[in-house]
């Protein structure tokens, strides 16, 4: 895991100040941070608690992901999560995200139009600070989370994108803002 997430600090872009074509990024806008929604290993028996909140102002608004998140009961996840009305452009390589927390490690999730069962999904790490920072994440980086899944991503089939603290105890606190894409 400290690998995965020095491979995302290594991604990091310069400051939030750039511009949409100075970043190399693609038209297209992301979902609005109303249109997310929160979702805890409670569906499946767990007991992670958690919420999920708006800040920021209009244009620049982001989430933010806060609570405990426990193994216990076959659990151990909890996330923010927007389906996606349209597809990724044509020739899309990768989604420009912007991340500040409490030092722990996290997650982006994508879901496709091939991960059909609820555990499935393709994952790559990033980091918290408590200062934002930008990151670039390649589809590239995206690992899938079982054998049943292909071995790489395909970005015209992503369905949905995910922000996750998963698979240990710990509290959580993320702030996420997904910028666009590259």
């Amino acid at each position: 895991m400290r690998r995965a997430v020095f491979l995302a600090c290594a991604l990091a872009l310069a400051p939030l100040g750039l511009g949409a074509q100075d970043r190399g990024m693609l038209d297209y806008t992301p979902p609005d941070a109303r249109s997310w929604t929160y979702l805890s290993d409670q569906v499946m028996g767990g007991v992670s608690e958690g919420r999920a909140s708006i800040g920021g102002p209009p244009g620049a608004q982001y989430l933010r992901l806060t609570g405990d998140v426990s193994t216990k009961n076959r659990g151990g996840f909890i996330q923010v999560r927007v389906t996606l009305e349209r597809p990724l452009p044509r020739g899309a390589k990768g989604v420009i995200i912007a991340t500040r927390g409490n030092g722990e490690g996290y997650f982006v999730h994508l879901r496709t139009n091939g991960t059909v069962l609820p555990w499935q999904y393709y994952q790559a790490a990033i980091p918290s600070g408590s200062d934002w920072q930008e990151i670039r994440l390649p589809f590239k980086a995206f690992r899938p989370s079982g054998r049943m899944l292909r071995n790489e991503l395909r970005p015209e089939r992503v369905t949905s994108l995910g922000a996750v603290a998963y698979g240990r105890d710990h509290v959580a606190d993320l702030s996420f803002r997904w910028i666009g894409v590259f």
